[in-house]
């Protein structure tokens, strides 16, 4: 049985730049991209395999693959001592992060209900660049972590720790227990240039539709909002939380 699938050319270089997967890649033809990748992957020791375009197509289901894919082994995934994680990450589940934690300007993402692929992972490469130390997934109604996330952040989900939790209210009481200030994103709420952002800071985006869940929405410390005039009601939560996660980090003085 094959593990995780990986496309695109960020995605496939970063991910070996980090070794932190076994896996083979296939290739059906060499392009000036594609050969950067396999320079790189015999120089960190993976197996690399050519096979014809149809039978990429057959290992990813997808004919989106530009001639490259990596297939990590089923055997590459390691489990930490709460049963998650993977190999392929920085993983550190949300017990053994609080434990740990000795920052004042601790920043945590929690998505709750966000399910295209694609918004999750424009997320996760936003939340790379502006360093947050998480980002909180549920394990039902929302996106999962694929080859479709992966190729969307650009690589930037072997960085990024990940957890999918069970329970978001859990989490966010955790959260509150260990200093953090729990700020949802709405609409309605308080404008992000006249709200004290620094500290411990915990943002919440909800689903593309509907927003915060109304349990979510009612233990959040503060609902935030960004100021815009346009004529269309509200921004891609992705483009909402790339914002939000700047002014954040620009409150705390981060860099």
């Amino acid at each position: 049985m094959k593990g995780t699938v990986y496309t695109g050319f960020h995605s496939i270089e970063e991910l070996l730049k980090k070794k932190k997967s076994d896996g083979i890649i296939y290739y059906s033809k060499i392009s000036k991209r594609s050969a950067v990748i396999l320079d790189l992957a015999k120089k960190q020791g993976y197996r690399t395999l050519k096979v014809s375009e149809v039978e990429i197509s057959k290992i990813i289901e997808d004919t989106s693959h530009r001639g490259i894919v990596f297939v990590g082994s089923s055997g590459s995934v390691s489990k930490n001592k709460k049963g998650g994680g993977s190999g392929r990450k920085n993983h550190t589940d949300l017990d053994t992060y609080l434990d740990n934690l000795n920052s004042d300007n601790a920043f945590v993402i929690i998505l709750d209900g966000v399910t295209d692929p694609h918004n999750l992972g424009a997320i996760i490469r936003s939340s790379d660049q502006f360093y947050a130390d998480m980002v909180l997934i549920p394990s039902r109604n929302s996106a999962k972590d694929n080859a479709t996330v992966s190729k969307t952040s650009a690589g930037a989900d072997n960085y990024v720790n990940i957890n999918v939790v069970t329970n978001i209210s859990r989490a966010m009481d955790q959260l509150k227990k260990a200093g953090f200030w729990i700020y949802g994103a709405d609409m309605n709420g308080t404008s992000i240039n006249t709200t004290n952002l620094t500290g411990r800071v915990v943002l919440v985006m909800g689903s593309e539709g509907k927003g915060l869940r109304e349990l979510t929405r009612t233990k959040c410390d503060n609902l935030i909002s960004i100021p815009a005039k346009g004529h269309v009601d509200s921004l891609n939560v992705s483009v909402a939380a790339g914002i939000m996660m700047y002014e954040i980090r620009r409150q705390q003085d981060f860099s």
